[in-house]
């Protein structure tokens, strides 16, 4: 059993300890378990920390010292995280960091190789990739039922910006470059990384239309991935809550969306007829048991941490998506397409 400190307490690292143990401080998931919490604001997590079994520690730094905690998870706001995971490779702890794994390529590769030289397991939270439904679609590319992937539209928008207040840290363009991009744009680029290899070409635009403050509200990007498939993805931050994220292959296509994103998602599959091409084919529609994405990823990262075995590595699809996150901010200013190496 991983025991874990959670670094942040805000909405989001309090839902992953939920994830984990859950209310009135339940069984735990298999592998790991909350047993620590470092956050900037200790009062106002007391009541949570209390609930939850959570030791509250004074610090980052008192965590990664605490022999008692084995692993950190980072639930802090996006420019901490690669100085955090460099720390907690130093001090040997394994580390999983929500994402981004940091907001520009140079130091999220930083943060890749320190645990790499290191030998600490690194894991990112992209927990789309524990849906089974982009499982599957991951499966049909494998197994030919999807043909050649052509092209792979993704959108993932919401009222963020009408979220927090003016001075809030999601607000702060160091911590959101890219309007909506690191908050939810970053999931559609990954599960398209899964689905298509890396990305070589990006052209993104970028403005902020809604409010006189904060971050661009309405992004979008036009992709050409290495393998020749092209892609569109798009993250509207002033508007109601949806995403979707459709696959087109040469023999069918599917597609995954809604408004809620932490459910077990639906699958529709659309094929060809090669006996009938001019027969339009009524789509089906896959359903999966219910399932805790961000329960599975945690535990996926203990299992790893537990064997001392790598997650996230140098050069990899955690560090590619931000390296395309810096393509696309040079393409927003150049107003051109940008290659990616």
């Amino acid at each position: 059993m991983i025991r874990a400190a959670i670094i942040g307490l805000g909405t989001w690292g309090q839902h992953l300890v939920r994830c984990v143990q859950g209310p009135g401080n339940q069984m735990p998931g298999d592998g790991i378990r909350f047993t620590a919490a470092a956050t900037r604001t200790p009062a106002k997590a007391a009541d949570f920390a209390a609930s939850h079994g959570l030791r509250m520690l004074d610090s980052y730094e008192a965590a990664l010292a605490d022999p008692e905690v084995d692993a950190v998870v980072l639930a802090t706001p996006h420019t901490q995280h690669t100085d955090q995971i460099i720390a907690a490779a130093r001090a040997g702890k394994p580390v999983f960091s929500e994402k981004p794994l940091g907001v520009d390529a140079a130091s999220a590769q930083r943060a890749a190789q320190a645990c790499a030289d290191a030998g600490v397991t690194l894991g990112v939270g992209y927990n789309w990739r524990f849906q089974p439904a982009l499982q599957a679609i991951r499966g049909m590319i494998d197994d030919g039922t999807l043909g050649r992937v052509l092209h792979m539209e993704g959108n993932f928008c919401g009222p963020s910006a009408y979220r927090f207040p003016k001075g809030h840290w999601r607000h702060d363009r160091n911590e959101g470059p890219a309007g909506g991009m690191t908050g939810r744009g970053v999931h559609v680029v990954d599960a398209m990384l899964y689905l298509a290899g890396p990305v070589a070409q990006v052209t993104a635009q970028s403005f902020r239309l809604v409010q006189d403050f904060g971050m661009d509200d309405t992004t979008s990007m036009l992709l050409r991935f290495a393998n020749g498939a092209s892609g569109t993805v798009a993250t509207v931050i002033a508007t109601a809550e949806t995403w979707r994220l459709q696959v087109f292959g040469s023999r069918a296509w599917v597609e995954v969306g809604d408004v809620e994103h932490l459910t077990t998602w639906d699958l529709t599959v659309c094929r060809i007829d090669p006996d009938n091409i001019t027969v339009k084919q009524r789509p089906q529609v896959m359903t999966f048991p219910k399932t805790s994405t961000e329960k599975a990823e945690l535990e996926h990262f203990a299992a790893h941490a537990a064997a001392r075995r790598p997650l996230a590595l140098p050069g990899g699809d955690a560090v590619h998506n931000v390296a395309l996150l810096s393509a696309i901010m040079e393409s927003i200013q150049s107003q051109g397409p940008v290659r990616l190496s």
